[in-house]
């Protein structure tokens, strides 16, 4: 399924900004928030809904609402960045956490945590998580989410790599990708190239 990359200038803006080096932790923080909940917007605007009979002050009428259950779903520990928006969004949802982190020496994903709601066949699941670098941990989370019954699955990442797309594609060719922006590569640390660094670094102030 081909990736969908925002063009809405706020996005594209607001990213700029993120990727400055001088944007500090708490503006950073605020910055995925504003980011998620406009990407939010966009990857929300095929959720079904159903008709029902409301009574205005003025009458009865057919409106709409989305009646399926939503989950948002974090890898660990960047994607709480981008939590707070998707809920600013749908206050409602329910939330999971993945933990999951990058093995330096083989850049394989190493699984640490685990917390998802239940029946999760039920959903339809929302995973973020602020990078998309080599693949690996949102591979390893979709496939823990695909146990669980998941079967309607976007994934949400500001900034992602070709080497990234290409991984979830190949791994899981049914989940629907939308990414802030597509940059240049990854380098041999495997770090997005021109990327923003560490995001879970910047979000939390931990370097």
């Amino acid at each position: 399924m081909k990736p969908i990359i925002m063009e809405h200038p706020l996005i594209k803006y607001k990213t700029s900004l993120l990727r400055d080096k001088s944007t500090g932790t708490k503006e950073f923080r605020e910055l995925v928030h504003e980011i998620s909940l406009l990407m939010g917007y966009e990857a929300t605007r095929d959720l079904p809904l159903s008709e029902v009979e409301i009574q205005t002050p003025m009458a009865q009428t057919k409106a709409e609402i989305i009646d399926k259950k939503i989950a948002i779903i974090s890898i660990l520990r960047a994607g709480l960045g981008m939590e707070s928006g998707m809920l600013e969004l749908i206050p409602a949802a329910k939330v999971g956490h993945i933990g999951v982190y990058r093995d330096a020496a083989t850049l394989k994903p190493v699984e640490y945590y685990c917390k998802l709601p239940l029946n999760l066949e039920s959903f339809e699941v929302i995973l973020v998580d602020p990078m998309l670098a080599t693949g690996g941990s949102a591979v390893h989370a979709m496939d823990i989410l695909k146990t669980r019954g998941v079967k309607k699955l976007r994934f949400m990442c500001i900034i992602a790599s070709p080497e990234g797309i290409e991984q979830v594609e190949k791994s899981h060719p049914d989940v629907s990708i939308f990414c802030g922006a597509l940059d240049q590569s990854l380098d041999e640390s495997g770090y997005i190239i021109p990327g923003l660094g560490d995001a879970g670094d910047r979000i939390f102030g931990t370097k």
